[in-house]
């Protein structure tokens, strides 16, 4: 964890849960990096009725998931930062039941032990191209 972000919980915290956020992170210090919404297909992409720019995009949520979360990553890592000074974290997901599980256990293996804030919203599409089931934008605070 950075210095300059600290981690809030209330009383009633127990680690025995392993809850997969935190309910609050202060920052102490720091500039803000709003990021885009990413998903597994490319950052720089043309517009989604340009289907050869997603040709590669696989069925499989957890691969969907690591190419999201490896296209974060690149973002933050130009910002300055990386996946641990994420504070909050939208993440957007078809078929919550389906896919859910792959997601979650993917982005464990990404997050380690930081929890940021997060949101989970279950959508019926993502606009980028129909076969994309996660969609992830987040807000990091990274060293001045």
């Amino acid at each position: 964890m950075s210095d300059h972000l600290e981690l809030i919980h209330t009383q009633e915290n127990d680690p025995a849960y392993n809850m997969p956020y935190t309910p609050a992170i202060k920052v102490r210090s720091g500039a803000t990096v709003y990021l885009a919404g990413v998903t597994a297909a490319p950052v720089y992409h043309h517009h989604p009725h340009i289907k050869s720019d997603f040709e590669r995009i696989p069925l499989d949520a957890a691969e969907q998931t690591r190419m999201a979360m490896e296209n974060l990553r690149k973002v933050l890592q130009a910002a300055g930062g990386d996946l641990t000074d994420i504070v909050q974290l939208f993440r957007f997901i078809r078929d919550i039941d389906q896919n859910q599980d792959a997601i979650n256990k993917v982005m464990g293996e990404y997050m380690g032990d930081h929890r940021a804030t997060s949101t989970t919203v279950e959508v019926s599409r993502l606009a980028t191209d129909d076969r994309l089931v996660v969609e992830l934008a987040a807000v990091a605070v990274v060293a001045d």
